[in-house]
């Protein structure tokens, strides 16, 4: 089994700054990749930042400039680091890795969500 786990959620006034933080762990043999989603009340799910193994990130365009993705492959974490925040980036964000198992299966993951309220 795989599992994620989120941290780093929470109230910020606009224009202020939040770090998330998401460890997956379990049987994992190897991570095509690592992303955060997010979804807004009332909103479908949209791909906030992705960054694939060995490969460079990509970024929703109303957040290019702002949020940077990282990762610690030895730790198999990946951070999302949020500045300048506004009021629409207010959300429930969720950590994404897809990869393989011990048994060579492929597995998708969702963390558990973390909400993000920017607000004064």
């Amino acid at each position: 089994q795989v599992q994620l786990v989120e941290s780093g959620g929470g109230l910020v006034q606009p224009g202020g700054s939040l770090r998330l933080s998401c460890k997956a762990s379990g049987s994992i043999f190897s991570i095509y990749a690592m992303g955060w989603y997010r979804q807004a009340p009332g909103k479908q799910r949209e791909l906030v930042a992705r960054i694939p193994t060995g490969g460079g990130p990509n970024y929703v365009e109303s957040v290019k400039g702002r949020f940077t993705i990282s990762r610690d492959n030895a730790r198999n974490t990946v951070y999302l680091q949020m500045n300048s925040l506004k009021p629409e980036d207010t959300a429930v964000y969720y950590c994404n890795t897809q990869g393989l198992d011990y048994e060579r299966i492929y597995f998708e993951r969702w963390g558990q969500g973390t909400l993000v309220t920017v607000s004064s």
